[in-house]
């Protein structure tokens, strides 16, 4: 085929698949083309703005037919947005994909034997579904090509919203999110109205000044409500003001904090949160169970679906009471306590030491007396010497970062050999690499897919494997 030079139009393309970051894939003489704004089963002409040796990148030219699988997204903030980039695709058709996804994984890249993947779990909300939010304040608002390109003028440029994707600096100003519940969209919306009235400063990332920065909203399927505004220059008595008019707005608010972030990122960890109402934190209940949250812990952002992942995670465990249970990557020990009435003791490991310290409250106040807990780097506290003194573990469940396991844990899991192993996955493209590192001592009994983000790409992915 000819040369394609950037910013040439290829016709006639049909969209065949749909990649992991959201973008459309079509093909054209061996050509790999990823195209935004398409979906598969379009036809389009493509403005290819990117140009490499094997594949291409572009924009929609021209719609000649579109897909059955489009659907209408329903944000007006689509298209813009980072985040929800497969709401023009149907929900089915999302589903589709993500288990293809799972599959090329462990084909393509890890070459695995396995049996047939049990069919994907929906989710069965579409929208609405996430317990947490992160939102940023800042002084560049992102501006639309028809208000750059038009004579007005606009005099007040801060946002509240989040970071316009590739853009660190610039922030879209969200009027309504359609991933969380109410009050969500009321509490960001009355915080940024506030602030405009009192005339309080938005960050400025290039010259680190400005007095609001971020501002972060959990809430828990029981009801709770958890608040945390950071700033970076300290005023306290305008944070406080804010703070007391939040209260005042939404009594029904459970933990309302607040920390001065003056770091070169938007991260909790390494501050000094601050309660100014109500408790630390707040709760979350499953199958009677309890679980403290914190403002640093990690806790599945979909509390209805995390529900339906550990009970799979505990189906393919089939616990029987007399096994000793690692849990590796145990954030705030929620796996390890939902399986720990199964099992004869579980211990947990985790690298966030406030988590630690939430999962053995968790332990504690739902009176689990056979769980340990360990805080420290995975693969220096998971070694031969562990394993010595705390026993060979008979089961282990890991559910690492997206990142995947550090292969000296895949090591020492190897040397342990316990019987069985689960593995929990945010991203099956380092789940098939890890567990083709594995396959020489395991077999996949069985995988199941389970959505927790629906309109987006992502998927988690539960595998059961047995030693050989």
């Amino acid at each position: 085929m000819s040369k394609i030079k950037k910013n040439f139009v290829i016709e006639n393309l049909e969209v065949v698949d749909i990649s992991t970051e959201g973008k459309a894939i079509a093909k054209n003489d061996g050509l790999v083309v990823f195209i935004e704004g398409a979906v598969p089963g379009d036809v389009v002409d493509v403005m290819v703005h990117r140009k490499k040796n094997s594949f291409a990148e572009g924009k929609v030219h021209q719609m000649i037919k579109l897909s059955e699988h489009r659907v209408k997204p329903i944000c007006e903030h689509f298209g813009t947005c980072g985040g929800c980039k497969w709401q023009n695709l149907s929900y089915a058709t999302q589903l589709q994909f993500k288990q293809k996804y799972v599959f090329d994984a462990f084909t393509r890249i890890g070459k695995l034997d396995f049996p047939a993947l049990l069919p994907i779990l929906g989710n069965e909300k579409e929208y609405f579904y996430r317990n947490k939010l992160e939102f940023s304040f800042s002084n560049k608002k992102w501006l639309t090509k028809e208000q750059m390109d038009s004579e007005e003028i606009i005099e007040n440029k801060n946002a509240l919203g989040f970071h316009i994707p590739g853009m660190f600096d610039k922030i879209l100003a969200i009027d309504k999110c359609y991933l969380q519940e109410e009050p969500s969209n009321s509490i960001r919306n009355k915080v940024r109205d506030y602030a405009h009235k009192h005339k309080l400063t938005f960050f400025d990332i290039r010259n680190k000044s400005g007095l609001l920065r971020t501002l972060m909203i959990r809430t828990t399927s029981t009801g709770e409500i958890m608040v945390v505004v950071s700033v970076f220059e300290w005023l306290e008595k305008e944070l406080f003001a804010l703070l007391d008019f939040m209260k005042t707005e939404f009594p029904q608010i459970t933990c309302l904090q607040y920390t001065h972030n003056d770091k070169g990122n938007d991260t909790f960890f390494g501050l000094d949160i601050k309660t100014y109402y109500g408790r630390d934190h707040i709760l979350e209940e499953m199958e009677g169970l309890k679980f403290k949250i914190s403002a640093k812990s990690f806790y599945q952002t979909n509390s209805e679906q995390a529900y339906n992942l550990y009970k799979i995670t505990r189906d393919f465990a089939e616990l029987t009471g007399s096994e000793l249970v690692y849990d590796l990557y145990t954030g705030t020990g929620t796996i390890a306590n939902f399986v720990a009435r199964n099992a004869k003791k579980v211990i947990g490991i985790e690298y966030v030491e406030d988590a630690i310290k939430d999962a053995v409250e968790n332990s504690k106040s739902n009176n689990i007396h056979n769980t340990l807990f360990f805080a420290g780097n995975m693969k220096d506290v998971l070694n031969e010497d562990f394993v010595q003194t705390h026993g060979k573990p008979d089961v282990i469940i890991s559910d690492p970062p997206r990142a995947g396991m550090d292969v000296d844990v895949v090591n020492v899991i190897l040397k342990a050999l316990p019987k069985k192993v689960v593995y929990v996955s945010c991203n099956p493209s380092t789940q098939a690499r890890d567990l083709a590192l594995m396959q020489e001592h395991y077999k996949i009994i069985k995988s199941q897919a389970v959505d927790m983000f629906p309109q987006t790409a992502h998927v988690e992915n539960v595998v059961l494997l047995e030693r050989i």
